[in-house]
């Protein structure tokens, strides 16, 4: 049985932006269908074990109101909890992310220290281990360009992860982080 914040009936799917929250792994159980921001989604599902997204790219968050643990999420099917990278089955809000770019326009600057301070790089492509680029472990600010990043806690797209949107970002803190570590960066890119 499944329940929607918003129905695509009278529009073309292909236009409409889409994403499903299933209580089961494997896209069993309820599920929930979203086409917008839903800051409060435990009144829809108790848990969430399996996620579709039909269209657009999401954040979802673990908390309310768009708070705590952040999970960025792209066209495709994510049968489990652990295939978004996910600690448990509580997901309590979404939103979507309206700023996607294609692939070859994506831009960003990190740096050493806060406020745009000391050494600094600048990608246009995915990094899977920024080690190989940045020989420090921690990035404390950065400026994105052009596009919309994913920041990852570890190399290889692992541990927690940080959207971040064109714009400014003086500390680590303004992302969302709690410590400055990043271990490897990701564009979302329009497909």
């Amino acid at each position: 049985m499944g329940i929607g914040c918003f129905t695509c009936a009278t529009f073309n799917l292909d236009s409409c932006l889409q994403i499903f929250f299933y209580e089961d792994k494997n896209f069993q159980g309820r599920y929930y269908e979203c086409s917008s921001d839903c800051p409060e989604l435990s009144s829809h599902f108790s848990r969430c074990n399996s996620i579709r997204v039909e269209s657009g790219a999401w954040v979802i968050y673990e908390r309310p109101q768009y708070m705590g643990y952040q999970y960025i999420l792209m066209r495709g099917e994510y049968p489990n909890y652990q295939s978004w990278n996910g600690f448990n089955d509580t997901i309590r809000s979404c939103r979507l992310i309206r700023y996607v770019s294609p692939r070859k326009q994506h831009r960003i600057r990190i740096y050493e220290r806060p406020d745009f301070n000391g050494q600094m790089i600048e990608f246009s492509e995915d990094m899977p281990n920024l080690q190989d680029r940045w020989r420090y472990r921690d990035v404390h600010s950065a400026h994105v360009q052009d596009g919309t990043w994913t920041f990852y806690e570890h190399p290889n797209y692992r541990g927690r992860q940080y959207l971040l949107e064109k714009g400014e970002y003086r500390r680590h803190s303004e992302w969302g982080a709690l410590h400055p570590s990043v271990g490897s960066i990701r564009r979302i890119v329009d497909f």
